[in-house]
């Protein structure tokens, strides 16, 4: 899926947005000539989708996209790339993470997505194949209408946003299925899965927690050319990104306390295993201890010309462990 659907350019996807009109298709070198034109208001929007992992899509973007030297800095950064969303004059840089296309429920399955977003072209870039991208895309194919490059990142919130709440409530009745197993004391085998849903959750929480305040900082000073209807959309983007944060947070905490009580079930089974022992090894006392003195090649073997010697100590074997489990039954009632 790395490269499906690029041009020689590694351009995935490209679409014209006049007012009022569903986006045209549009290819490279259309866009090259709607670039090189210049644009107004009455030109609508550009916004094209690049695939990075095609050898010709950054020399592209370096030669016509007119990005600022930041965008390139920030696909080459190295480390985790939490979100993040500011101005870069007026020219606002987006790093956004979502779920791979083909997401299992794997706490790898999160790649970055790069946006350059101004008033007349969007440009986003990804190395892998993106839900959200995805949904926006079928979307504009749909024929669904939108007014501005705000709106267009608007819808893409929007979609990342839906695509985590579909996550959280999957793993969500995943986690209602492994705590109903545990309150019947057969989930002990779903420790690795716990741990890995835990993993999963927090990985998005860091990746993703920083977007709200993050647009909140952008709205606090935006662009000139961003209108008040504008900033609040973003506004409302970044309060219902914030409700998914919280339940993912929610879902997180929850995962952690079925990991404490996974551990506390088999710290109790570990306890019932090593009580058994014990008293397994109690019981055998008094055979090894008889069976050891007895066995002694040394002479005063008592019993040792008796011809009915084995089944005394027999006798007397037995007698003895009858004392100890009556004992150690007494002493176990009296504990509890």
């Amino acid at each position: 899926m790395a490269g499906y659907g690029a041009d020689a350019n590694g351009l995935v996807c490209g679409y014209r947005f006049l007012p009022g009109e569903p986006g045209q298709p549009l290819g490279t070198e259309d866009a090259l000539q709607w670039l090189r034109r210049g644009a107004d208001a009455a030109d609508g929007f550009v916004w094209l989708h690049f695939n990075l992992s095609h050898a010709g899509a950054l020399p592209w973007l370096q030669a016509h996209a007119g990005l600022p030297e930041s965008y390139f800095e920030a696909l080459h950064a190295l480390g985790s790339r939490s979100t993040r969303i500011e101005r870069d004059g007026q020219t606002l840089l987006a790093v956004l993470n979502d779920v791979t296309f083909d997401f299992s429920f794997d706490p790898n399955d999160v790649a970055t997505l790069w946006v350059s977003l101004g008033p007349r072209l969007v440009v986003s870039a990804r190395r892998q194949p993106l839900r959200a991208v995805d949904r926006l895309r079928a979307a504009v194919n749909r024929g669904e209408p939108i007014a501005s490059t705000v709106a267009l990142l608007e819808h893409l919130l929007g979609d990342q946003a839906d695509e985590l709440q579909r996550i959280h409530r999957s793993a969500a009745d995943r986690v209602d299925d492994i705590e109903d197993e545990l309150l019947a004391h057969r989930g002990a085998r779903h420790a690795g899965e716990l741990a890995r849903l835990r993993r999963l959750t927090v990985r998005l929480q860091r990746l993703l927690a920083p977007e709200p305040t993050a647009l909140l900082r952008v709205l606090s000073s935006p662009p000139r050319w961003m209108s008040a209807e504008e900033r609040e959309l973003l506004r409302h983007a970044s309060e219902d990104f914030a409700v998914v944060l919280r339940d993912v947070l929610a879902l997180q905490e929850r995962i952690k306390l079925l990991q404490d009580e996974a551990a506390t079930h088999v710290a109790e089974q570990n306890n019932r295993s090593l009580f058994t022992l014990t008293m397994v090894t109690v019981l055998a006392l008094p055979i090894n201890l008889i069976a050891g003195l007895m066995g002694m090649n040394v002479g005063g073997i008592p019993l040792a010309e008796e011809p009915h010697g084995f089944w005394v100590v027999v006798v007397l074997i037995a007698a003895f462990t009858l004392g100890l489990g009556v004992a150690a039954v007494y002493a176990v009632r009296r504990a509890r």
